[in-house]
């Protein structure tokens, strides 16, 4: 499977960069609509292919990886007519 950076705004991914440096080990999580302003809404968004062309914050380090996570909001994902209502009372109707 491989993304674009446009696919990841997409689905609501989530990208932090970590740096593999032992002396600092900063972590950040990626602004993606910056780097598609940058690199262009059909640039890969692999780790390979991003990797590289990042560096640490903090300590300029380029030794960086990738962490991508998927957006764990489900009301941002559902539309509204999906939504449910909130429960209310005790289950099966027990009082």
């Amino acid at each position: 499977m491989s993304w674009t950076i446009a696919e990841l705004i997409a689905e609501r991914m989530t990208l932090t960069g970590y740096c593999h440096n032992p002396r600092c080990h900063h972590n950040q999580r990626l602004d993606l609509d910056q780097l598609q302003a940058k690199l262009g809404p059909d640039a890969p968004a692999m780790a390979a292919d991003l990797a590289p062309k990042l560096k640490c914050a903090r300590c300029g380090g380029q030794d960086v990886g990738l962490i991508y996570s998927p957006s764990t909001n489900a009301d941002r994902t559902k539309p509204a007519e999906e939504k449910r209502p909130p429960r209310t009372g005790r289950p099966g109707g027990r009082r």
